[in-house]
């Protein structure tokens, strides 16, 4: 089922988001949490592409196991950051050929080594080619793209972000997904701001629980999460003590997705990774709520 679709109920649906291993020695164990996950019956799960692509090669084994053993709508991520034109265009005929029918486009993140180099030359510069050439491709995908509640660290404001979100939107993204946020206000107003610059498709919001202090850091650098005072509290509070940090963890991300259901918001993205636990406890704090 493609991403359009499943994004029309007007009832609360929680998706997950998945990586894949790193090496051939933990594919097994990989692939037994993610169908963990799947045996939750999500509205979709997501498979990353691993930083640099470094993991590219095993996210559509892990797609479409999802897929083909529980139903379960996958969407692939596809970046295409150092990757020749050729790479994405082989990469895009396997992803039609394993019936997958939606894709995220991302540009990903800069491999270290590479990150002095000059990129004038690399095919792809930006997310908004690799949308134009999924589109271009004549493949019958439903193409989702990423977006920043608050500010992409690459660019030098909201205004000129938003600006090139658009570009992204008229190029083909049928939805868009937000980086992790831990104030619902700035997703209110990005959400705002963004219909207000004509960009009309939907957007689900991305929330990942915080079981663990150590991940707080991680956080900021991976997306510039700004930290209310609330949830520094609740670190301070409670991160030396790792099960209840979990608890409190899955208790603010779970508040998070109810105030976003209360405030018109049906779909709601959990980056739970690889933990079946957290996404299984997530899912049973909403149970009533999404008729499980």
């Amino acid at each position: 089922m493609k991403m359009i679709e499943l994004l029309q109920k007007d009832t609360l649906s929680i998706s997950f988001e998945v990586f894949p291993p790193k090496t051939d020695s933990t594919f097994d164990s990989v692939k037994v949490a993610t169908e963990e996950i799947a045996k939750l019956r999500p509205a979709f799960m997501s498979v990353t592409y691993g930083a640099g692509g470094g993991t590219s090669r095993y996210t559509l084994d892990i797609a479409k196991n999802i897929k083909e053993l529980y139903g379960v709508p996958t969407l692939e991520h596809l970046t295409c950051v150092s990757s020749s034109r050729e790479m994405v265009r082989e990469k895009i005929a396997e992803i039609q050929a394993a019936g997958i029918e939606n894709v995220m486009a991302l540009r990903g993140d800069i491999p270290k080594e590479l990150q002095n180099v000059d990129r004038s030359r690399w095919d792809y510069q930006h997310a908004i080619e690799l949308v134009r050439e999924l589109k271009e491709s004549g493949a019958d995908f439903c193409i989702g793209g990423a977006c920043y509640p608050e500010i992409h660290p690459e660019s030098v404001n909201q205004k000129e972000d938003i600006h090139y979100l658009k570009e992204k939107v008229d190029a083909g993204c049928e939805f868009l997904t937000t980086q992790m946020f831990f104030d619902n206000n700035l997703f209110y107003n990005f959400l705002y701001k963004i219909r207000e610059a004509g960009i009309t498709v939907p957007v689900i919001p991305g929330i990942m629980p915080i079981t663990n202090a150590n991940q707080v850091a991680r956080a900021i650098q991976l997306s510039g999460s700004f930290m209310p005072q609330r949830f520094k509290s609740l670190v301070d509070k409670f991160g030396s003590d790792p099960a209840a940090m979990k608890q409190a963890g899955i208790a603010y991300a779970t508040d998070q997705i109810i105030d976003l259901y209360a405030n018109g918001i049906t779909n709601v993205h959990v980056y739970s990774m690889n933990k079946p636990d957290v996404a299984e406890k997530i899912q049973a704090n909403l149970s009533d709520i999404l008729g499980k």
